[in-house]
């Protein structure tokens, strides 16, 4: 990856809607070879995805919650069986393991608390390895960010 890549990622994780035309204005090259690097970007997987930000309060109620998990056995296998039984979960954007303290930290937008119950119940109240959960309710979000340096 050199200074151009490094140049069409910072550009597009700002804004990905541009032109292919915009975008090779924005970074300095030709648009042959501005589509021709974020094509090689997308396929070696360093561009994962294209996606709408959609703003919360605009689409309805929610309830952000960051939980924290802890597992009585942390064995691989068992911590992968957790994964992937929150990864079918819409309401799970994030599913983090870390160390040290809890096994996992979710980032969980729900409508409400009664959405937030149903989904504790469903996620961790009926999985036998789950030994804490410890749940933070966010008030207000005074930074948001997807983009990552480059």
């Amino acid at each position: 990856m050199d200074e151009i890549d490094r140049r069409i990622l910072n550009v597009l994780q700002v804004d990905a809607s541009q032109t292919n035309s915009e975008l090779a204005l924005a970074v300095h090259v030709s648009p042959p070879t501005c589509l021709r690097r974020v094509k090689h970007l997308t396929e070696t997987g360093v561009i994962q995805r294209q996606v709408a930000i959609v703003a919360p309060e605009k689409v309805g109620p929610s309830l952000t919650a960051i939980v924290e998990i802890s597992l009585d056995v942390q064995a691989a296998e068992r911590m992968a069986e957790f994964e992937a039984h929150v990864a079918g979960e819409e309401a799970v954007l994030q599913c983090y393991r870390v160390a040290p303290g809890p096994d996992f930290v979710l980032i969980v937008q729900v409508a409400d608390m009664p959405a937030y119950h149903a989904l504790a119940h469903r996620l961790f109240a009926t999985q036998t390895n789950v030994r804490n959960v410890k749940a933070y309710f966010s008030t207000f979000r005074s930074k948001f960010e997807t983009r990552i340096a480059v």
